[in-house]
C-alpha cells in the first residue's frame, strides 16, 4: 500500500518512514506544502499522511485546494496543533482523519488502512474473494483456510486487487501501486507476479482483460 508522508521535521519523518515500512506500508516522503499538493494531485496513492505546518505552503491549505479541485485520496492529518477548534478546521478543510503527536505507530497504521478500506467501500480488517482471506494487519494470506506464503510484492499486489475486487486495473495502476520512488521497474515485473498469485491461489482468481489490465473477481463463477 502506496501512502505519501508529508512532515518537514527531519527526525520525526525519517522515523515516520521507516517504521510504516516495517509495517508493510511504501512510503514517499516530501517535507513541504507545495511538494504535497504537487505529488497529491499527479500521483497515485492510497492514502496521504499531512502535517500541517509546513513551509512554503500551510498543510490546512493544501487538503482545501486539493478538495476543491476534486482529489479524494484519503488523508489522515498528523500535527501538533491539538485544540478542539484546530481539529475542528482540519476536519471541516477534508481531512478523513485526525491524529495529534505523538502518536504510536501501530495505531497510526491501524488509522490508515481503515481509511483506505472506506475508500474502496470495505469496512472489515480482513478482505475475501472468493475462498482467499487477506488479513492486512498480520500481512497474511488463506486458501480455504490454508495459509499460504506470498512475496512482499505478491501480498501487496493482492491487496490492491481486492481492495478493487470487479474492477479493471491497468498495468500502470498496479505498478503505481506497488513500487514508491527510486525502485526500477521491470517490463515484466507485474505479469511475474500475477502468474505466481494465480499458482499459489488459483487461475480463477484473477482474471486478464485484453488490451485494458486485469481484474480480480471476488466471487467464483457459477459453473
Amino acid at each position: 500500500m502506496r501512502i505519501l508522508l508529508v512532515e518537514d521535521d527531519s527526525l520525526l519523518g525519517d522515523g515516520l518512514r521507516a517504521g510504516l515500512r516495517q509495517l508493510g506500508f511504501l512510503v514517499d516522503w516530501v517535507r513541504d506544502g507545495e511538494a504535497a499538493e504537487r505529488e497529491l494531485r499527479t500521483g497515485t496513492y492510497a492514502a496521504a499522511v499531512l502535517d500541517l505546518g509546513l513551509p512554503r505552503k500551510d498543510g490546512l491549505e493544501v487538503l482545501s485546494s486539493l478538495r476543491r479541485t476534486g482529489v479524494t485520496t484519503p488523508v489522515l492529518v498528523l500535527t501538533a496543533r491539538d485544540a478542539v477548534h484546530e481539529r475542528i478546521r482540519g476536519l471541516d478543510a477534508g481531512a478523513d482523519d485526525y491524529v495529534v503527536k505523538p502518536v504510536d505507530l501501530d495505531e497510526l497504521a491501524a488509522r490508515l488502512r481503515a481509511l483506505v478500506r472506506r475508500a474502496h467501500g470495505q469496512p472489515l480488517e480482513c478482505l475475501s474473494a472468493q475462498d482467499v482471506v487477506l488479513d492486512a494487519a498480520a500481512r497474511s494470506v488463506r486458501r480455504a483456510g490454508e495459509l499460504v506464503m506470498l512475496s512482499t510484492r505478491e501480498f501487496d499486489l493482492l491487496q490492491a486487487f481486492m481492495l478493487s475486487a470487479n474492477r479493471v486495473l491497468s498495468r500502470e495502476q498496479l505498478e503505481q501501486s506497488l513500487y514508491s520512488w527510486g525502485y526500477e521497474v521491470e517490463s515484466n515485473a507485474i505479469e511475474v507476479h500475477i502468474h505466481n498469485l494465480r499458482r499459489k491461489l488459483g487461475a480463477g482468481l484473477i482474471h486478464t482483460v485484453r488490451g485494458v489490465g486485469y481484474m480480480l473477481q471476488r466471487d467464483a463463477p457459477v459453473a
